[in-house]
């Protein structure tokens, strides 16, 4: 499909996932800059009617700027195989392991990739006591952008008390001191790596909050770490089997060299506006906003 000006895409966005507004975000930036590219573009903000007004809308091409539970977690990606549209990034099955942190870990694992160790273990028995030696994190096994994250630093910390809104079973990680480290792959090909400094913990606030967070593109980092930060979250995009753009996040312990670099998740729906983390990396490759949402459209492929 060519960008000409009959070429009709819907961006779908919002949803009711814990990540919403960032999809609000993520969406309302990519339909901007794809009606630059030439394109008839239509937002969606997905809901219970989302089948119907797809099928209002009649696309030739879904863009698929969703975030969390039911939009990158192979829900949405069902759907839109099921009514027979040509969507944006990843399918079902790479969307659904990656979503799954536990079942994306086993598959890293499996290849050779470095990941910390964890354990799956039900809320309640979270909070009574401590899972595993301290320091550790507590997370949802589901869920993305840092959204519910607990760090337990000592044996002298009480277990975590959990907010209810979390699953039932939760996941406990090992905690991996050093540096947050991210790369961005693009149709199989990594693009570079990030150093993100944070005040603290890079959580949600951190991430989306104006000012939260410092990037350093390309990471001032030894060659050896750079190199196998590549490496890794290429092999981790083709051991999920992602299509189209993904990021792979990173802690580095410096102190321990390469046997302290751990691939911690992939996300293949990463936030798309033009200064989040991956489209940062195209814009040093020489790959603008727009013409990311563009490529990720012309790309989208015809069936999974």
């Amino acid at each position: 499909m060519s960008s000409r000006t009959s070429s009709r895409i819907v961006v779908l966005k919002g949803g009711t996932s814990a990540e919403r507004e960032v999809s609000l975000d993520s969406g309302a930036a990519c339909a901007t800059a794809l009606r630059e590219k030439g394109y008839i573009v239509s937002e969606i903000d997905a809901g219970v009617d989302l089948a119907e007004r797809l099928r209002e809308a009649n696309p030739e091409v879904v863009f698929n700027a969703l975030h969390g539970r039911y939009g990158e977690d192979g829900c949405v990606q069902g759907l839109l195989e099921w009514l027979g549209y040509r969507y944006t990034h990843s399918g079902v099955l790479a969307s659904a392991l990656a979503m799954d942190k536990e079942a994306s870990k086993r598959v890293f694992a499996a290849v050779g990739l470095p990941v910390a160790k964890s354990l799956l273990a039900p809320r309640d028995e979270v909070q009574r006591a401590h899972a595993m030696p301290p320091p550790y994190v507590v997370k949802p096994n589901n869920e993305g952008s840092s959204v519910g994250i607990y760090f337990v630093a000592q044996e002298t910390s009480r277990p975590p008390q959990l907010s209810s809104s979390m699953s039932e079973t939760v996941m406990v990680e090992a905690y991996v001191p050093g540096r947050e480290l991210t790369v961005a792959v693009l149709n199989g090909t990594a693009l570079t790596v990030t150093d993100i400094y944070a005040d603290g913990w890079y959580d949600y606030d951190a991430k989306y909050k104006e000012g939260g967070s410092r990037h350093v593109v390309p990471a001032d980092i030894p060659a050896d770490i750079f190199a196998a930060c590549l490496d890794i979250a290429e092999r981790a995009d083709a051991a999920l089997g992602c299509v189209g753009l993904s990021r792979a996040d990173f802690r580095w312990d410096e102190a321990r060299g390469l046997a302290g670099l751990y691939l911690l998740e992939v996300n293949t729906q990463p936030g798309m506006t033009a200064t989040s983390l991956a489209p940062e990396q195209a814009a040093h490759k020489g790959i603008d906003f727009a013409t990311l949402c563009q490529q990720l459209v012309e790309d989208a492929p015809c069936s999974r």
